[in-house]
């Protein structure tokens, strides 16, 4: 049901308004002055607002530019028996969708509302078919072939019509956030907004505000209200890449968030409701993150209700070949150029171990077009950059830790070719933070 709130000082008005529009199936809130409706709409979410003009304490086209200022996003219509033309040219200016001239026949405001939700619908799904289009088909679907794959697809399918949340593992660079815009696209908030953040990328003392979002003078630089990524969900699908590098001060606030389904931003007093589905994933095993005392179990149990495991590449090497042709085809269509790999060079790759898993792959196979004039990629245009195996192999009998050592550091050889040797371009590839890579470039003493 839509939430609607009405702002004006004639009592009889609101009192009509709210009985129309709650006879038309509406959720309406009303207050008398632009000042109250202002702090109303702000602390509150509602999908549409009308808005008088003439009105104590904050007139109508002032309550329109702090509302926007302030990150408001409901639909707001203007009403006024003053004005004409110059005070709706005036209104849409400041952000309004629409002017009702007083006074008003019933079903004008009401056919005006449904104007209003349909021409939101509308420009969402369109948004959201640029984004598809612009994002290209991995991200309009996945390429699989393997078995654990398809489990994986049947659980995107059989969680997205719910809200839960969805824990989603594997290693860096197996397709999280392709199976996390996955579900979304598939659940009811499809056409709402999705909003992704790593929260290893984020400097510990910015991520707060980032999520929450922060009000004037919470801190120095603060010098303006700002909206964080929970709020900027609402309605839609919040995704918490790399939770398990969450400070363990804020896992408590994330906890509060996912049971109460409210925030409150850095420096306010005030929470806000907000209502967006969580989805979480990791390259770490939060089980043991919880037995080091580095991650809350409280919070482990509340976003462990579902869990989809992407295995490594390695591990599915039917999804090698695909995937292959089909970066190959986005390159082909990028460059403008014919492109495909030869039988040989499609062999040479299911063998691989890939210990950056698709991303190494895609990066592989980038590399080579760039690098290569010909039409057909040969298995030689991937061999030259390949990982040296002297550098990267475990010795026979080695523990378990020296052969995850092995791999990772050869992930992050990978990685660091790949960009260039741009750390930072690394370390995002890798889903990791930069000092995290500095850490582990001195600790195998990558070059």
């Amino acid at each position: 049901m839509k939430k609607v709130l009405v702002i004006d000082d004639e009592p009889g008005l609101r009192q009509s308004l709210g009985l129309l529009l709650t006879d038309a199936g509406y959720t309406v809130t009303a207050e008398q002055d632009g000042k109250r409706g202002l702090e109303r709409a702000v602390a509150e979410s509602f999908d549409l607002v009308l808005c008088d003009v003439r009105m104590p304490e904050m007139d109508g086209l002032t309550f329109l530019r702090n509302y926007r200022r302030r990150g408001g996003n409901a639909l707001v219509i203007v009403m006024s028996a003053y004005g004409g033309e110059d005070a709706a040219i005036a209104a849409m200016q400041e952000g309004a969708y629409d002017y009702l001239p007083k006074p008003f026949r019933p079903d004008e405001v009401v056919l005006t509302l449904r104007k209003a939700e349909e021409r939101e619908r509308l420009r969402q799904e369109v948004a959201g078919l640029r984004a598809q289009l612009a994002a290209g088909p991995a991200e309009r679907g996945l390429i699989v072939a393997s078995a654990a794959m398809r489990q994986a697809l049947t659980l995107v399918a059989r969680v997205a019509e719910h809200s839960t949340t969805v824990l989603i593992t594997g290693e860096s660079g197996t397709g999280k956030e392709v199976i996390a815009r996955a579900i979304h696209r598939a659940s009811p908030r499809g056409s709402k907004a999705f909003v992704g953040i790593n929260c290893a990328a984020i400097p510990e003392n910015l991520l707060e505000s980032e999520l929450f979002g922060h009000v004037r003078g919470a801190f120095t630089g603060a010098t303006g209200d700002k909206v964080g990524l929970f709020e900027q969900a609402n309605g839609g699908t919040l995704l918490l890449d790399e939770i398990g590098e969450l400070p363990i001060g804020l896992q408590a606030k994330l906890l509060r968030v996912l049971q109460e389904s409210e925030i409150r931003r850095v420096g306010d007093q005030k929470t806000r409701r907000v209502d967006a589905r969580v989805l979480v994933a990791t390259a770490r095993d939060l089980e043991a993150e919880v037995r080091a005392g580095r991650f809350r179990e409280d919070l482990f149990y509340r976003v462990n209700v579902v869990v989809i495991e992407l295995p490594p590449l390695r591990d599915r090497r039917e999804d090698i070949g695909p995937l292959a042709r089909h970066f190959v085809a986005r390159l082909a269509q990028r460059f403008g150029r014919a492109l495909s790999l030869s039988e040989d060079a499609l062999a040479w790759l299911e063998q691989q171990e890939w210990p950056g898993n698709v991303r190494e792959l895609e990066n592989a196979i980038e590399r080579a077009a760039v690098l290569s004039r010909k039409e057909i990629l040969e298995a030689g245009e991937f061999r030259s950059e390949a990982p040296r195996a002297a550098e990267t192999a475990p010795a026979d009998g080695a523990s378990l830790s020296e052969v995850v050592a092995a791999a990772e550091r050869q992930a992050i050889a990978s990685a660091l070719r790949a960009a260039n040797g741009n750390r930072r371009e690394a370390a995002q590839q890798l889903g990791v933070s930069l000092r995290t890579l500095f850490y582990k470039i001195d600790r195998y003493g990558i070059t």
